[in-house]
């Protein structure tokens, strides 16, 4: 696979010190990057995945709050995203072929940590798009001790007269080789840019966004607009197939902000319903990003995610009750 030192923007990161990011190659020949921050004689390593969209640098912070409280963090720019490879002539349309082609990150990522020796045991936080490529990488055997998720994309929020429409359009993009234009109402301006801070759907914190939008100002090659046609059919097809599996055993801890507006919050409900050793949080008056609202609801967050982690690293060594 090789490993090639890749640029971590630390002046934006706000991460812990001694940051350090890698190109890698996956199977498929697509050049992803991974990041990772560890303290020293570190409890674990929480795999970190992002959401559309979302770039290693914008949780330097939230791998601060991990370091403060003894993990290490790995993150990654999925293919597409970031300053991995962009899929598409116009960079700034999120695309992907397969919703599984994720899974092959996955596995370069896996592998770049098995190469560094990162400490274990290992975990899992994964935010919105991130969920959903954390549970079918967990229904394959992901590593993992425990899971912490936030806003989870086991579903997209799509109102029931415009799910049929969703679904015609990016079918039939596809059919007439449209597939990779942005669908109605869609930007290839990022949505932090272009939306301003009131009545944002990601969090309630100002200096929060102000932190995403001057990230993507002074380093405007991580910026990504909305997604394909073709995104959108396979995202429509993956979440679909994911609510037929049966859920992991693993523990698993999920956050859903109150006012969640970009997941299928009944999706996320009723997963978490049947979840063994599954457990749902609503944080009352929290958008998507809960790991990016107000310092209050971070540290609660982080706080009960550490001390979840610590739980069920300890008992790694015990046998996995039924």
């Amino acid at each position: 696979m090789g490993m090639q030192a890749a640029p971590l923007f630390d002046d934006i990161a706000d991460g812990p010190v001694g940051g350090a990011a890698y190109w890698l190659t996956t199977s498929d020949d697509v050049r992803i990057r991974v990041g990772h921050w560890m303290p020293p004689n570190a409890k674990g390593t929480v795999f970190l995945f992002p959401g559309r969209t979302e770039y290693i640098e914008k949780y330097g912070r939230a791998a601060a709050d991990l370091y403060q409280r003894g993990y290490g963090t790995i993150t990654i720019d999925w293919r597409g995203q970031g300053l991995a490879d962009r899929l598409l002539e116009n960079p700034h349309i999120g695309h992907v072929d397969l919703f599984t082609d994720y899974q092959t990150d996955v596995a370069a990522m896996l592998r770049v940590a098995d190469e560094l020796d990162l400490p274990k045991p290992f975990f899992l936080m994964a935010h919105s798009m991130g969920g959903g490529i954390a549970l079918r990488s967990l229904q394959q055997g992901f590593p993992a001790e425990a899971a912490v998720f936030t806003g989870p994309m086991w579903g997209i929020r799509i109102s029931a007269v415009m799910r049929p429409v969703a679904w015609a359009l990016s079918w039939g993009a596809d059919l007439v080789n449209q597939g990779h234009h942005l669908p109605p109402g869609s930007s290839h301006e990022p949505y932090v840019t272009a939306a301003p801070f009131e009545n944002n759907m990601l969090t309630r914190d100002p200096e929060m966004y102000t932190y995403m939008i001057r990230q993507l100002d002074q380093h405007p090659e991580l910026r990504l607009g909305g997604p394909s046609l073709h995104w959108l059919r396979e995202a429509l097809r993956e979440t679909r197939h994911l609510s037929t599996l049966a859920s992991p055993t693993l523990p698993c801890l999920t956050y859903l902000g109150s006012n969640e507006r970009i997941v299928d919050v009944e999706r996320v409900t009723q997963r978490m319903d049947k979840w063994p050793n599954g457990r749902l949080e609503i944080v009352d008056e929290a958008e998507h990003e809960v790991m990016m609202d107000s310092p209050a609801i971070q540290s609660r967050v982080f706080d009960a995610s550490a001390a979840f982690f610590t739980e069920h690293g300890e008992q790694q060594t015990e046998p996995c009750s039924a």
